[in-house]
């Protein structure tokens, strides 16, 4: 198995990502704590994890509260001994395909902000645990918007961006002390609308260009080069790979998932 024996947190781990993810972890042997906000969906995702075989703990944190990460983190630490793997998938809903001219100052930073924020939070509380013990795999999820150019995607270019630069610098700061960092970089996953927040932010953008949601998504679907989107477990896996021991040779590398939408 690949992540057998290593201590895995997951924040936002009851989400769309978060929980496929957790359940690939769980197939592969890791030990899963899951943090999120809502307690009915990191039940639902402990649940399909344990199916899997795995030792599971929920834990209710807001990702974007530095105190309350760090006390839960050292709570892991305490109990598993180690901290392997922290995998962020916090998202939440964001303005997106307004022009500048109808984008609020206050709607454009929300997602830079507030990405950037609970990553910073996230990383440093684990980073301190992955430092002393020499070794660790910090998992970060940025957006193909980072690339991308066209109307309605100022904020979210700004965030996906900025994360995926924080991702190279802190593989740069923190690969002499043993620790790899990896962002992954999927498209929009079309089996995750009815789960995420992506669902209704997308129905807002097609509502705005006047076209059904299904014509919508085939347009993205067009941007590809396999004719298709990713989807969640396809993501999963990824970052399964990315976390073992096969992928020790990655850090501060971008993950291109976007099914050929981008080429690098």
């Amino acid at each position: 198995m690949l992540l057998e024996n290593q201590v895995a947190v997951i924040h936002g781990g009851g989400g769309s990502i978060g929980g496929a993810a957790a359940r690939v972890f769980a197939r592969e042997g890791a030990r899963l704590f899951l943090a999120g906000r809502s307690l009915p969906r990191l039940e639902a995702a402990a649940s399909v994890a344990r199916d899997e075989g795995a030792d599971v703990s929920i834990a209710v944190v807001d990702a974007m509260d530095q105190d309350a990460v760090d006390r839960h983190v050292d709570e892991v630490v305490d109990a598993a001994g180690r901290i392997d793997i922290a995998l962020n998938t916090v998202g939440f809903d964001h303005v997106q395909g307004l022009p500048i001219a109808e984008t609020s100052l206050e709607d454009y930073l929300h997602p830079v902000v507030g990405y950037l924020q609970t990553n910073f939070v996230t990383a440093k509380a684990v980073s301190r645990h992955m430092i002393a013990q020499g070794s660790g795999v910090i998992l970060t999820i940025s957006t193909p918007g980072a690339r991308l150019t066209g109307r309605g995607l100022i904020g979210n270019a700004a965030q996906s961006a900025a994360l995926e630069g924080f991702s190279r610098a802190l593989a740069g700061e923190l690969g002499p002390d043993g620790v790899r960092v990896v962002c992954v970089r999927p498209h929009a996953m079309s089996d995750a609308l009815a789960t995420s927040y992506t669902g209704e932010m997308f129905g807002r953008i097609a509502d705005a260009g006047g076209i059904p949601m299904d014509q919508w998504m085939n347009g993205l679907v067009g941007m590809t080069l396999l004719g298709r989107l990713p989807v969640l477990d396809e993501v999963a896996e990824y970052l399964a790979f990315a976390a073992s021991d096969r992928a020790r040779s990655i850090t501060g590398a971008i993950a291109n998932l976007s099914a050929g939408a981008l080429v690098d």
